[in-house]
């Protein structure tokens, strides 16, 4: 796991924890936001820059269905492709029993189950409702611990849904928990479509961390109205040091801490992956310094 100090003032004794991710966060990942699917060698390619950079965690790919998702048909490809470096962790998307044992198979050593404070996302982005979605779980987390795989879980649409609007925090709360009670070692609350503030926020991890210790919690912030660094703030000071990201801004998560990683090559790689998208970096820090 990712563990680097941070020199900030408000955190100075915590650690922060950073997941990087390539593949697929939940619902939004820039390899599935395109619309062009990205090359497998382009894919390989920009994980091993990753690697080289520093950052221990590197979330590749998601085994999901190739029928509903055809970006992530390479994933074994990927898998396999990679050059995998010692002390470097490369965990995986599986939404179900099927997801897991082929990612077992194509050499991942673990992995992480996605949900859904919300029943509407939760049926269009994995088709069952939140109650179904946690039974599917329950068969993955019993493999898991019978193959010596962690897990880690997500909740999304932590603060708010495309479809229901506002969600209400004890939803939240109720989902975390039963995650975490199922075996999860960490649960990632994901604001989905960005439009969490440091109000909604706050409400939100106080009622999750009635049913959880804060060490076994993470934020997943996406930026899409410019709130991510402020609502990690938020988390920082209630005392959550486990903060996920994306290269490039691809995923729409954003931070900019220095955490030991070489940020030079942090941004190469984030150039390299905008140049083969052809689009701009949605990166602060590369913006600031004229990288793309």
């Amino acid at each position: 796991v990712f563990k680097r100090n941070i020199n900030v003032s408000h955190c100075s004794s915590q650690e922060l924890q950073l997941t990087l991710f390539i593949g697929s966060p939940p619902s939004f990942s820039f390899i599935v936001f395109p619309q062009t699917v990205v090359p497998t060698e382009a894919k390989i390619n920009l994980i091993n820059m990753l690697s080289e950079s520093g950052v221990p965690v590197i979330e590749a790919t998601s085994f999901v269905s190739p029928k509903w998702v055809p970006q992530m048909a390479d994933q074994v490809e990927v898998m396999k492709g990679i050059s995998k470096k010692p002390g470097v962790s490369y965990p995986v998307l599986t939404p179900n029993l099927k997801g897991f044992e082929a990612a077992v198979s194509a050499g991942a050593s673990e992995v992480a189950i996605f949900g859904a404070a919300s029943e509407l996302f939760s049926k269009k982005n994995i088709n069952c409702s939140v109650e179904e979605s946690l039974q599917r779980f329950e068969e993955v987390m019993k493999a898991a611990k019978g193959a010596a795989v962690p897990v880690r879980g997500y909740v999304s649409c932590v603060v708010g849904c495309p479809y229901e609007g506002q969600v209400a925090p004890e939803k939240v709360a109720h989902v975390a928990k039963r995650l975490y009670s199922m075996g999860c070692y960490e649960i990632s609350l994901g604001d989905t479509i960005g439009v969490g503030t440091p109000g909604s926020m706050t409400k939100m991890l106080e009622a999750v961390c009635k049913e959880l210790p804060v060490s076994a919690l993470a934020v997943h912030c996406h930026d899409t109205y410019g709130q991510a660094l402020a609502n990690i703030l938020i988390a920082l000071q209630m005392g959550i040091s486990v903060v996920d990201s994306s290269v490039a801004g691809l995923g729409g998560q954003g931070i900019s801490w220095s955490l030991g990683v070489d940020l030079p090559k942090l941004m190469d790689a984030g150039a390299f992956i905008c140049r083969t998208l052809n689009r701009k970096t949605s990166s602060k820090v590369a913006q600031a310094t004229c990288k793309l």
